[in-house]
């Protein structure tokens, strides 16, 4: 894929992160997303066992997207910092333990409990141990999109992305940043990051779930408008799903998904928590189903979150109105 055209200004407004997580049974949100794996290793790690973990990163390779999601569930633990600090001492050199103590740096400095520079070189020391790896790079992404300037975010992702050019996490840490920008007096359906979003899926492979990243920028879009108190969080008080942009790219977005539904992709139900939504704003009822109908349990905040304070009373509010209930 080709460099991301030039985008310029640094302003961004203070609004809630998108997140990545599913409910369990008890209707919190858990971050596994179905993956049962990573489940278990996530259970034997906040017990202080480390073997599940070991085994299950030794298991993962080098899928990269498999890899950052379980890398980055794995360190939202409050003591995995600790147990991949133990990790490195009983292992020095294994690039799986540096780059959960890496990540896990970056969750404590989100929280404010960890100097942000220390999370930063936390993350370089594990890109220098695996330089291949993509995964080291999402930590410091993770912390640039929120603490960082623009320029570092850039220049982050263009590190990630030469590693692995179709990251699914990256493009939407991306996009999230990006839609942050002020309009800069163009029409709200020309905002730049459309744009970007459009330029990443066409030159994706066909089968690439990136090829929803024009549905995740409108909804990015959404939610800091709705923050910034420039639209109401009602999207059909604003029509922000029913201009021509948004129609388009929610019709190539839904017969996307018909026709290259990936059942395997671990992330995949962030995807569809997106297109549910963006079709419950638009109004459009029976399609929203058919997705509702795949999610089934695993909703994420994310992009239900601008819709009301909580979040996973709007997904239910949405699947409902959608299956008629």
């Amino acid at each position: 894929m080709p460099p991301l055209p030039p985008v310029l200004g640094a302003h961004r407004a203070h609004t809630d992160q998108p997140g990545d997580t599913a409910p369990d049974d008890s209707g919190a949100f858990d971050g596994t997303l179905g993956d049962a794996g990573l489940h278990t290793a996530r259970a034997a790690l906040a017990q202080g066992r480390r073997h599940a973990a070991r085994s299950l990163l030794l298991h993962t390779g080098d899928d990269w997207d498999r890899r950052g999601h379980r890398l980055t569930v794995l360190a939202q633990e409050p003591y995995a910092a600790a147990w991949a600090d133990d990790w490195l001492h009983a292992e020095p050199g294994s690039a799986d333990a540096a780059t959960l103590y890496a990540l896990a740096q970056v969750q404590r400095a989100l929280r404010g409990k960890e100097e942000p520079d220390r999370a930063r070189a936390a993350c370089a020391d594990a890109a220098a141990v695996a330089p291949a790896d993509p995964t080291p790079w999402l930590g410091s992404l993770l912390l640039a999109r929120t603490l960082g300037p623009e320029h570092e975010v850039l220049g982050v992702f263009a590190e990630l992305r030469h590693r692995h050019p179709e990251h699914h996490h990256a493009h939407h840490l991306l996009l999230a940043r990006l839609a942050e920008r002020p309009s800069g007096g163009r029409a709200a359906e020309d905002h730049e990051v459309y744009d970007l979003a459009e330029l990443a899926a066409a030159e994706a492979p066909a089968d690439s779930p990136l090829a929803l990243l024009p549905v995740v920028a409108h909804a990015e879009r959404h939610r800091v408008l709705v923050a910034a108190g420039l639209a109401p969080a009602d999207p059909a008080a604003r029509g922000h799903w029913s201009g021509p942009r948004a129609r388009r790219i929610l019709r190539a977005g839904f017969d996307w998904w018909l026709e290259w539904e990936h059942d395997e992709h671990p992330r995949r139900h962030v995807d569809l928590n997106h297109l549910a939504f963006a079709l419950s704003c638009a109004g459009r009822p029976a399609e929203a189903a058919a997705l509702f109908q795949r999610i089934g349990r695993h909703a994420t905040p994310a992009p239900w979150s601008c819709l009301h304070r909580d979040p996973l009373a709007a997904f239910h509010a949405a699947r409902a109105r959608a299956l008629g209930r």
